[in-house]
Order: structure tokens, then C-alpha cells, then sequence
């Protein structure tokens, strides 16, 4: 089991199946929403991901048709996004884990909308746009 929260402590989570690779998000969205040049995502299955605490804390701000974005509402700390035709997968930021994952860096997405001013050196496959869907 993984577990992660917020930064005031307020929200905790914990995660019971393996994780998938990280998804990087450069989208002017993801930009604004994590207050830095990119947001790293970790899709979980749905039934893998519960709330441990602090649920009375947490916020949900809808920042496109479809897509939430909840987030602590004491100190600010994104948690997750969720999406309404996509139910059975949250996507779990990667930094609220507590210890760091196992996983490497799988795709960068809207990389037309990237900072100027950060350069990754992975060799992560890149989409212009949205990354292809994931057949699972």
C-alpha cells in the first residue's frame, strides 16, 4: 500500500494496486492548476484508490466540462483529477505521495503549450496534444 496526502496533513489517501508510469501534462490548465511548467499525473484504478481522511477538506473545482480537479481546502495542495467519462480512473498527483515511486516519466502531452523556459532530458515519447488513449 502507497499513501500520500496534502501538504498540511489535513487529506490523506492511500493506493492498494501497483502504479502505472507517470504522465506529464504541460497544458496551460495544468500549469495554472499546479502553480509550476507541468503537472505529473499517475493514473489509478478507481478500486485501488481510497480516501483515508480529511474527506470534510477536500475541493473540487470543475476546470473544463467533465474534468475535476480536487485539491485540499486548507493549505491548496492538488490531489487528483477525475473525469466524468472516465469514472474508474483517478489521477493522482504525483508529488502528494509520500515516499517516491518506482516509476519512470511514460509521456509528456501538450507539449505545444510547455514553458519556454524547462527542458526535460528523459526520452519519454511527446504529443504536441493529447496522448493517444491506452488500450489496457
Amino acid at each position: 500500500m502507497i499513501e500520500g496526502g496534502c501538504l498540511c496533513g489535513a487529506v490523506r489517501y492511500a493506493i492498494t494496486g501497483p502504479l502505472a508510469d507517470i504522465q506529464v501534462c504541460h497544458c496551460h490548465s495544468c500549469q495554472k492548476a499546479q502553480g509550476g511548467p507541468f503537472a505529473t499525473n499517475i493514473p489509478v484504478d478507481r478500486s485501488c484508490f481510497e480516501w483515508l481522511g480529511g474527506q470534510a477538506h477536500i475541493r473540487s473545482h470543475e476546470s473544463s466540462p467533465g474534468k475535476h480537479r480536487l485539491f485540499c481546502g486548507c493549505c491548496g495542495s492538488p490531489l487528483i483529477s477525475r473525469r466524468d467519462d472516465a469514472p474508474q480512473t483517478v489521477r493522482v498527483r504525483a508529488g502528494t505521495l509520500d515516499r517516491a515511486p518506482a516509476v519512470r516519466i511514460a509521456v509528456h502531452a501538450f507539449t505545444a503549450e510547455a514553458v519556454p523556459w524547462w527542458h526535460s532530458g528523459d526520452k519519454a515519447p511527446r504529443f504536441a496534444g493529447p496522448r493517444p488513449k491506452i488500450q489496457r
